[in-house]
């Protein structure tokens, strides 16, 4: 069985990869995989279980050159495993429109129902840059009226504003933190919040 999860409302997407996988499952992310990797987690059995479970994150920005990834994932729809696929960012191409709508697959968008506001998230974000312990006082001010994930989320996007505006070591650094945060929200079981703050205080020293 594979599901696909997109939408904003992480916090709601991961108690549905939890639901689904339990508590014990592995995880990928596309930044880490080859496309000829795609058969063995698909197919491959485990030293441990005959029947894997397996999230995957990000799989349609996984850096295949001349591979359609989803065209050739779509071969192995049949997979013995309990398989998630978490898209963050999920591609407009034809073959990830067909492959979620294949017999095997559950798709489902979930969005978050409030808005975030984006002038908040900008300010502790541009404070953490330079003032870590600073960064959290004001995101203790608001976090009641926000939701981690969301949050989360926008700050990685204005990580890869910065980066596309400069480009620089230290902005390299930041989005690779930022994904090991992704990870961790999706995978830990310390609170959201917790890890965020975590972030802020390291971002000043990056």
């Amino acid at each position: 069985m594979i599901k696909v999860f997109s939408g904003s409302d992480r916090a709601k997407i991961d108690a549905e990869v939890k639901k689904f996988l339990g508590k014990d499952y592995e995880v990928f992310d596309s930044e880490n995989l080859k496309p000829e990797d795609i058969i063995n987690i698909f197919v491959g059995a485990s030293l441990f279980a005959v029947k894997r479970k397996i999230l995957i994150k990000d799989l349609a920005e996984l850096n295949a050159e001349n591979v359609d990834i989803y065209a050739e994932v779509s071969k192995y729809v049949d997979t013995p495993h309990d398989i998630v696929i978490w898209e963050t960012k999920p591609t407009q191409k034809k073959s990830y429109k067909d492959f979620v709508k294949m017999a095997g697959v559950e798709a489902k968008k979930i969005d978050l129902a409030q808005k975030i506001d984006m002038r908040k998230v900008f300010d502790v974000f541009d404070t953490a840059m330079s003032d870590g312990q600073r960064a959290v006082k004001m995101l203790e001010e608001v976090q009641g009226e926000e939701d981690p994930y969301m949050f989360f989320g926008l700050l990685a996007s204005q990580a890869i504003k910065k980066y596309e505006w400069r480009a620089g070591a230290r902005e390299r650094k930041i989005l690779k933190e930022l994904s090991r945060l992704d990870i961790q929200m999706k995978t830990a079981t310390v609170e959201p919040w917790l890890l965020i703050k975590s972030f802020l205080i390291r971002l000043s020293s990056l």
